[in-house]
C-alpha cells in the first residue's frame, strides 16, 4: 500500500531585522573660559605705547610720582578702552544683535535719515524704530554688524561733538551710517555717532563687502553713540534702561507694535 500523505513543507525560520546602528552622541561644546588680559584692538596699540612710555617718563626720568602715578592709570584706561574681547552672536531668523556696548538710552519711531533714505541703496522711506545705544568712555568701543548681509551703502556726515546723550546729537554730531542688507532683503541702518569726547570715528568694512552678524564693522574714540533703525516687521527686543553687548544682545525681533517690551526698573 502506497503512502499518499503530501510531505511536509520546510520549516522557515524568521529572520530577525538588524538592529539599528546606534548613533553617536553630539561632541560636547568645550566650556567656556575667561581671558585675562583681554584683547585689544590693533588701533588702540600706539595710544597704549604713548601712555607707557609717559609713564616710565615721569617715574624714572623725571621723577614725578604724582604724574607718574596718574599716567600709570591713564595707562591702564586706555588698554581697558581698546580692549575687543571675543563675542558670541545668536543666530536666528529676523534676529537682530546689538552693534555697541552700552545703555539703551532711547526707543523712538523716527522718520528715515535723509542720508539713507530711499531704495537704491539705502533703508527705504517711512517710520524706522531707532534703538540708540550711548556708550561711556569704558564700555568696549568696537562696533559690530547687526545683521548678516552685504554692505549696501557708508555715508559720512561731518558735524558737531554735542553731548551723544542727547536727541539732537543724531542730526547734528559727527556720524557715519551704514546700510546692511540681509540674504532676505531686508535693510537694516545704524549709525556711529561722535560725542562731546569722541573725536575719531573709524570704519573697518567698505562698501560691497559681505559681512556676518557680530563682525566688527567699525571703532569710535573716545564715547559715544550707535543708533540702529529697525524697520517694520521688527520690534525692540530691549527697554529703556537695559545694557546691550555688541554682537550678543538681541534688540530685534520679527514682530508688530504690540509685541514690544516693556521693562521694569528696580
Amino acid at each position: 500500500m502506497n503512502d499518499t500523505t503530501p510531505p511536509e513543507p520546510p520549516v522557515t525560520q524568521p529572520v530577525t531585522p538588524p538592529a539599528p546602528a546606534a548613533t553617536a552622541p553630539a561632541p560636547a561644546e568645550p566650556a567656556a573660559t575667561y581671558k585675562f588680559p583681554p584683547s585689544i584692538h590693533p588701533d588702540g596699540n600706539k595710544f597704549v605705547v604713548l601712555a607707557a612710555v609717559l609713564t616710565g617718563f615721569f617715574w624714572f626720568i623725571a621723577d614725578w610720582n604724582i604724574l607718574g602715578w596718574l599716567s600709570a592709570g591713564l595707562t591702564v584706561w586706555t588698554f581697558a578702552f581698546f580692549r575687543d574681547p571675543a563675542r558670541v552672536t545668536p543666530e536666528g531668523a529676523g534676529l537682530v544683535v546689538s552693534p555697541a556696548d552700552g545703555l539703551v538710552s532711547q526707543i523712538m519711531d523716527v522718520p528715515a535719515p535723509r542720508e539713507i533714505s530711499g531704495t537704491e541703496r539705502g533703508i527705504g522711506d517711512g517710520t524706522f524704530t531707532r534703538v540708540s545705544i550711548f556708550m561711556s568712555v569704558f564700555d568696549v568701543h568696537v562696533n559690530r554688524s547687526p545683521i548678516a548681509g552685504t554692505i549696501r551703502d557708508i555715508v559720512y556726515v561731518p558735524g558737531k561733538f554735542l553731548n551723544a546723550e542727547l536727541d539732537k546729537a543724531s542730526e547734528h554730531n559727527e556720524r557715519q551710517y551704514f546700510v546692511v542688507e540681509g540674504a532676505d532683503g531686508r535693510r537694516i541702518g545704524f549709525a556711529q555717532i561722535a560725542g562731546l569726547v569722541a573725536r575719531r570715528i573709524i570704519k573697518f568694512v567698505n562698501t560691497g563687502e559681505s559681512v556676518g552678524a557680530g563682525q566688527r564693522v567699525g571703532l569710535i574714540r573716545f564715547g559715544s553713540r550707535v543708533d540702529v533703525f529697525l524697520p517694520a516687521g521688527t520690534v525692540p527686543a530691549v527697554a529703556v534702561g537695559q545694557r546691550a553687548v555688541a554682537g550678543e544682545t538681541i534688540i530685534g525681533r520679527p514682530g508688530g507694535p504690540g509685541d514690544r517690551l516693556r521693562g521694569v526698573r528696580q
